[in-house]
C-alpha cells in the first residue's frame, strides 16, 4: 500500500492511501487541539507531521520508544500509551487501530481516540518550558523523567484525556501499591493529570499553565507548594487522594 501526504493549514499526515479520511479527521482533531492550546500558551507548534501508522508491530518499528514506554508504564495505563511526540513528528496509529486497543471499560476509547491531542500537548508544554525546550537532548530527557508526572499529566489533561479516565483510575487504585505523589514515572500517563485537574479546578486553568511552563529549580514538592498557593504538601497530598476516590467512583 502506498504511503501519501495529507495537510491541513498547521499540519501534515503521512499515511497509507487507504487511510486517507482517517488522517482528515485526525488533522481535524489537531487544528482544534492546537486553536484551544493557542488561547492558554504562550507559544504554538505548528509545522509538524503526525505519521499514522497501521499496526501495533509498525509503530514499534517506527519507533522503538514505544514499546520502552509501555514496559515502564503500569499495567493499567499501558494501552493508552499509544505514539510519540518527537521534535518535529508525533508517531501514532491510525483512529482504527487505535479503537481496537480499546478495552470494554467506560471511557476507554475516549482516551485512546484523544492520542494525536495528547501528542500534540506534549509538544506545546514543552515547546513553553524553557527547562525542557531550552536544553540538550540528554539533559531535557533526564528531565522529562523526573517530571513525567507534569510534562505527561499536562498534555493529557490539555487534551481532554484525563476528562475519560475515572474508570482507569478506578482499576489503578484496585491493583498494585497506593500511588505515590507526586505520582511516579509508571503513573504518570494516568494520574499526572489528576494532579493538574486538582490545580485546576482549585486555582483555575490559567495556574495549570503556569505549572506546566516551568520546571521550579526546588523541584516537584516546591513546584507543587507554590502553585498551590504555598500550603503544606501533606494537605495537598491528602487533597489529591480524595480528589482520585472521587473520580474512580465516577464523580466530578
Amino acid at each position: 500500500m502506498p504511503w501519501v501526504e495529507s495537510a491541513s493549514p498547521s499540519f501534515r499526515a503521512r499515511h497509507e492511501s487507504a487511510h486517507t479520511e482517517q488522517a482528515g479527521r485526525v488533522l481535524r482533531q489537531l487544528e482544534r487541539t492546537r486553536d484551544d492550546l493557542l488561547e492558554l500558551f504562550p507559544r504554538s507548534v505548528a509545522d509538524l507531521t503526525i505519521v499514522l501508522h497501521g499496526s501495533e508491530l509498525a509503530l514499534g518499528l517506527a519507533n522503538p520508544l514505544v514499546p520502552l514506554a509501555r514496559l515502564m508504564t503500569a499495567p493499567s495505563a499501558r494501552r493508552y500509551v499509544a505514539g510519540w511526540a518527537g521534535a518535529r513528528e508525533l508517531d501514532t496509529l491510525t483512529p482504527a487501530v487505535l479503537r481496537t486497543r480499546a478495552s470494554a471499560i467506560r471511557g476507554s476509547r475516549e482516551m485512546l481516540a484523544l492520542t494525536p491531542a495528547a501528542l500534540y500537548a506534549r509538544r506545546v508544554v514543552i515547546e513553553n518550558n524553557p527547562q525542557l525546550a531550552g536544553v540538550g537532548t540528554p539533559i531535557r530527557i533526564a528531565r522529562e523523567l523526573r517530571w513525567a508526572w507534569l510534562v505527561e499529566g499536562a498534555a493529557r489533561w490539555f487534551a481532554g484525556q484525563t476528562d475519560h479516565a475515572s474508570a482507569v483510575i478506578a482499576r489503578r487504585l484496585h491493583e498494585g501499591a497506593q500511588p505515590s505523589f507526586p505520582p511516579v514515572l509508571a503513573d504518570a500517563p494516568l494520574l499526572g493529570g489528576t494532579v493538574i485537574d486538582l490545580l485546576a479546578r482549585e486555582e483555575g486553568e490559567l495556574a495549570a499553565v503556569r505549572l506546566a511552563c516551568r520546571l521550579h529549580p526546588g523541584g516537584p514538592q516546591a513546584a507543587l507548594a507554590a502553585a498551590f498557593r504555598g500550603r503544606s504538601l501533606s494537605y495537598t497530598e491528602g487533597a489529591w487522594r480524595s480528589h482520585l476516590a472521587r473520580l474512580a467512583g465516577g464523580g466530578a
